[in-house]
Parts: C-alpha cells; sequence; structure tokens
C-alpha cells in the first residue's frame, strides 16, 4: 500500500552552526519548518537574529546548510524574492517617509506595480501611506509596522521578523499577531522571533526554543509549556503566619523544602508548580493566614532556558 508523502518543508536547517572567531552563536541546529506561524523563543543572545540571518542569506554558516523553499539562500538569487525580513535593527533610511522606503523595497523585487504594492502593504499594517513625515520621525511602534510592511510588499512566501512586535501597544500587538496568523493562513511560512514567553503562547504556534545557541525544545506550545511546569521551582512567600503555612505545605508534600527569613517571609522549593499553585490559597485561608505577596524567585526567562537546556 502506497502512503502520500506530506508537503516539503518551506525552511530547512541541517546540523548548522555559525561562530565569529571564538564566538559560537549557533551550535549543530537542526529542524524543519513549514505553512503557518513558527515562533523562535529564546532569550536575548540565544542565536535567534543569526539563525534568522542564515535563512535570509545574509550570513553564510559555518558548518551546516539552510535551504529555503529547497534551495540555498546565499547562492540562489532566485528565492530570495521569496523571502522577506524585517530586522530587529532600527537603522533605516531615515531621511525617506515611510511610502518611500517601502515603495524603494517593491523596486527592488520588481514588483509589477510598486506604488499601489506600497499603500497596500502599508495599510496592511496600519499605517497611512501618505503619511508625509520622514522615519526619523516614526515612535518604536511605527517603525517596527513599517518594517514589517517592507517585509510583506512583494508577497513574499518566507517572513522571517525578528523581535516584531517589541514597541506596540497592546492594541497593536493583537493586531499584529493576527496579521500573522492570517498570513499563515494563506499558506505562508511566517517565523516570528521573541524573548517574550506571554507573547509566543498568544502565537498559538509551533515553538522553536533556543538557549545558548543550541536547540533546546521544539513542538506545540503547550508542550514547551508543559516542559517548563514541571521543572523545580523557587517561591518567596510573604505572609503574617509563614511558620504555620510552610508546616501545611510540607505536610500536603507540595513543597520539597523552606527556609524563613526574616519575620513575613518563607523561601520554599517545589516540584510539583502547578500543584503549588492550586494548594497554597487554600490553605492559607484554612489557617486565616493573609497571603501578602508571592515572587517566583528563579521564574525568569533565562533561568527557564538554563533547564530546558539541561534536560
Amino acid at each position: 500500500m502506497s502512503t502520500q508523502a506530506g508537503p516539503p518543508p518551506m525552511v530547512q536547517a541541517a546540523n548548522v552552526s555559525k561562530w565569529f572567531g571564538d564566538l559560537v552563536a549557533v551550535s549543530d541546529v537542526s529542524f524543519s519548518i513549514g505553512a503557518g506561524v513558527t515562533a523562535l523563543l529564546g532569550p536575548n543572545g540565544a542565536g535567534k537574529s543569526t539563525l534568522l540571518r542564515m535563512m535570509c542569506g545574509l550570513a553564510r554558516p559555518s558548518n551546516g546548510m539552510v535551504t529555503v523553499l529547497g534551495k540555498n539562500p546565499r547562492t540562489d538569487v532566485a528565492v530570495l524574492g521569496r523571502i522577506g525580513m524585517a530586522p530587529q535593527q532600527e537603522s533605516l533610511l531615515d531621511y525617506l517617509s515611510g511610502r518611500e522606503f517601502v515603495e524603494l523595497t517593491a523596486q527592488l523585487h520588481q514588483v509589477d506595480n510598486p506604488v499601489e504594492a506600497a499603500r497596500q502593504a502599508i495599510q496592511t499594517v496600519e499605517l497611512d501611506p501618505d503619511d508625509p513625515r520622514r522615519l526619523s520621525t516614526y515612535s518604536k511602534g511605527m517603525r517596527q509596522r513599517i518594517k514589517l510592511a517592507q517585509a510583506i510588499v512583494h508577497d513574499p512566501l518566507v517572513i522571517a521578523l525578528d523581535e516584531p512586535l517589541t514597541g506596540l501597544d497592546p492594541r497593536q500587538r493583537r493586531e499584529m499577531i493576527q496579521l500573522f496568523h492570517r498570513l499563515g493562513d494563506e499558506g505562508k511560512c511566517v517565523i516570528v522571533s521573541s524573548h517574550v514567553l506571554d507573547e509566543v503562547e498568544r502565537f498559538g504556534s509551533r515553538v522553536l526554543v533556543i538557549a545558548q545557541g543550541r536547540l533546546a525544545a521544539e513542538g506545540d506550545f503547550r508542550e514547551i509549556r508543559n516542559l517548563m511546569d514541571d521543572r523545580p521551582l523557587r517561591i518567596s512567600i510573604r505572609t503574617d503566619q509563614p511558620r504555620v503555612l510552610a508546616t501545611a505545605l510540607l505536610e500536603n508534600s507540595v513543597i520539597s523544602g523552606c527556609r524563613l527569613e526574616g519575620t513575613d517571609c518563607v523561601v520554599v522549593d517545589t516540584t510539583e508548580p502547578a500543584a503549588f499553585r492550586r494548594a497554597v490559597a487554600p490553605m492559607a485561608r484554612d489557617r486565616d493566614a493573609s497571603l501578602l505577596e508571592l515572587r517566583p524567585l528563579d521564574d525568569d526567562l533565562e533561568s527557564v532556558f538554563r533547564y530546558l537546556v539541561g534536560q
């Protein structure tokens, strides 16, 4: 019985490494990405931007191979016209207006009607194509959106967006995330890098976790979230009855250890963070203890990635 193969990957990395002198930015990373939205999640300096630059043909791998639509973006000029990129860097042609900037990108990609294409792309990111102001006057959020407009003006199949939501207000972020999904639903491969866990959760998409230049985890966001929730946590609890609350948590096996700090604080360790979160408030209530503050001491993004890398 014959089986039908699925569609080929639109972006593929095979044992890719990139180093700059003694600095290893990316180390032996392999993955395949198809249509839809894929999040590239990792702390600053993890190697996300370097990976995106290699996908877009802007940097040559020191080892391994990156292919886009089955071609090498460093050597195949034709495939570059199928790629759009919004870099993290703020450097723009500040003497141009937004429309002139996006039109120039359309012209470089030999779009048939660059003026109309630029107008449509600018409207898509909710900016005014008739705004005569120079880019030098744009706010951070406007600059992010105009970079996105130039990334999509030539209707590319692969779109790489490096930290595109930085500087946007909550409404603008929501609209941009919806746009990413519309593009993905049209069959485009949209790769969005971010160091903000909550942003990636809202993408509701496949996630590649990059830490210390390595691929630490990959899969559906819920799977990645479960990995993060399974890791041990240290939490500071401020309460008017730290001894009473710590004893109750120990008796119910939702913490594995604790220590008192000062007169109103207990620091606890738990290997079951989900159970701890469910139990702490009812236990405090049942013992007439006031919860003044709950503060994870190692719940920053860096510690999440260090934990994943160690698995």
